[in-house]
């Protein structure tokens, strides 16, 4: 039988909230197609609500000693490891990736969290003793007030949790609000941060499209926005909120490459590109896009690799067995594949094409009807250049590009000449390769025979170029400087102070 759509509200003041607004937009599951809820697109009305909510907690929360904000955030971490199975069904459940990939999301979120539980060391500020003559000096870091997270569909629970831990254990008052493609999950973790202890206010949820980033952004009392998502969004959540003298963090779009050198292992490096291409559909800001093969490698790597890919393991996201799961929507099937007819026209060569993956099969394991679902196979194509749109642009989906050059610096301009930085891998065994290749590529994170080079949690995320707006990275202890800002405080005692009024500069004495 077929459930009825469910509805999906915001979270407001610790409490589940009816939208004061009629517009909604269809939630479906990408491996069946059907539509399974209907969330509420917010209006101004609802985002002050959540604002005023998060206000009048913000003076109680931010005067709460950090030692009892961190075990809020612990008991929270206890809660979310009873509860991460739950919320990886729901990934899968709306955004189609498979179950074990679902689960290594919300272990990745888990780890900000364990971070943030270390927030009184992290908040402790620098104190000097007798600067000059009966005066001391030191700084504090204090939270900004209320500050928001506009997060993607493709991590309805890593990426949030890239800010709100961090947010709210440095003593701020959060507004999420979530991709309306698969806001469940969001609704769940504002749930158990309630039950951890969470002050009502202190957390709020507003689900909806451009109508709510834009209250957002022009909302006065909002201090700060973080963002993940495309380029051009990013751009303009940067310039949209520093305009209204917010502090922003805008994290953009990707095209990640990975270069294999001629002395690379090749059966690691094409398990790498495997995984690291084809998993989660392609639909990673870290995803890699573009395989950037030296010399000779391509002879010996691009049979293997096309058998792997012609082999890959489609599935629906609930089969344990699954390597692949479907696109996230309809639409981003129709872009996906709008790309792979352009890759032909531009005249790359076409060795695996996803477009006639037989979606039948991917429910067949476990009695799923998938036949209306967003289904492809992984595409790989060869001889891509960088004039090509497949290259320049970002496609989002399970389609591999390889691009041959002659040698390492080929390699190291080819990326450096690409307007994204995000992130960046080269197979080699050669310690001088791997070093020069660290060294000289202008990426903001690189791995070494590491295929996906997020960093962890104490680390903290972003790239360079235009994959990132703004000065401060995700998370981290970069996360916890944008969350607060610093005030240095100089004190003297009446005993010290000499008679008469000074004109001059204060210098040390």
């Amino acid at each position: 039988m077929t459930r009825p759509a469910k509805p999906i509200h915001h979270f407001i003041g610790g409490r589940v909230a009816a939208p004061s607004s009629s517009r909604t937009q269809e939630v479906t599951n990408p491996a069946t197609g059907a539509v399974t809820g209907h969330v509420a697109l917010a209006d101004g009305a609802d985002v002050d609500a959540a604002v005023a909510a998060a206000q009048a907690a913000f003076p109680a929360w931010a005067d709460t000693p950090p030692i009892r904000r961190a075990r809020v955030m612990f008991k929270f971490l206890e809660l979310l490891n009873l509860h991460k199975d739950e919320l990886a069904h729901l990934i899968t459940a709306e955004h189609g990736k498979v179950f074990t990939d679902a689960q290594g999301e919300v272990s990745r979120g888990i780890d900000i969290v364990e971070f943030a539980c270390g927030i009184p060391q992290l908040l402790k500020g620098d104190f000097t003793d007798q600067v000059s003559t009966g005066i001391d000096n030191w700084t504090l870091r204090q939270p900004l007030g209320v500050v928001a997270g506009i997060t993607p569909f493709n991590f309805p629970v890593m990426v949030p949790m890239w800010m709100f831990p961090v947010a709210i254990a440095a003593g701020n008052c959060f507004i999420l609000k979530p991709s309306p493609t698969d806001p469940s999950a969001s609704l769940r973790m504002a749930e158990l941060l309630k039950e951890a202890g969470l002050p009502d206010g202190v957390f709020n949820v507003v689900q909806g499209d451009k109508v709510a980033v834009d209250a957002l952004l022009e909302h006065p009392d909002v201090k700060a926005v973080s963002f993940v998502g495309s380029t051009p969004i990013a751009n303009y959540i940067y310039e949209t909120g520093a305009r209204h003298g917010k502090r922003v963090q805008a994290l953009g779009g990707a095209k990640n490459h990975m270069v294999v050198m001629p002395d690379a292992d090749i059966d690691q490096a094409v398990d790498a590109l495997i995984g690291a291409g084809y998993g989660s559909a392609g639909e990673r800001c870290m995803a890699i896009s573009v395989a950037v093969l030296v010399g000779d490698v391509a002879d010996k790597l691009l049979p293997k690799l096309i058998e792997r890919t012609k082999t890959l393991k489609v599935l629906d996201g609930e089969n344990l067995a699954a390597e692949m799961g479907p696109i996230v929507t309809k639409a981003a099937h129709e872009r996906i594949t709008g790309y792979i007819a352009l890759g032909e026209q531009e005249g790359a060569k076409l060795l695996v094409d996803g477009r006639g993956f037989d979606a039948t099969t991917a429910g067949k394991d476990n009695g799923t009807d998938t036949a209306n679902g967003f289904w492809m196979g992984g595409t790989l194509f060869d001889h891509v250049t960088p004039a090509m749109r497949i290259y320049k642009e970002e496609i989002f989906g399970p389609v591999l590009g390889c691009v041959r050059v002659h040698d390492l610096k080929e390699a190291v301009d080819l990326i450096n000449d690409h307007e994204f930085g995000n992130g960046v891998s080269c197979f080699t065994r050669d310690g001088n390769v791997a070093r020069e290749f660290s060294r000289r590529i202008q990426v903001g994170m690189v791995g070494i025979n590491v295929p996906i080079p997020v960093p962890m949690a104490w680390h903290g995320f972003g790239g360079w170029k235009r994959s990132l707006f703004g000065d401060m990275h995700a998370y981290g202890e970069e996360g916890v400087r944008f969350y607060t800002k610093q005030k240095s405080i100089m004190q003297r005692w009446p005993e010290s102070i000499g008679k008469g009024a000074e004109f001059v500069m204060p210098t040390a004495k």
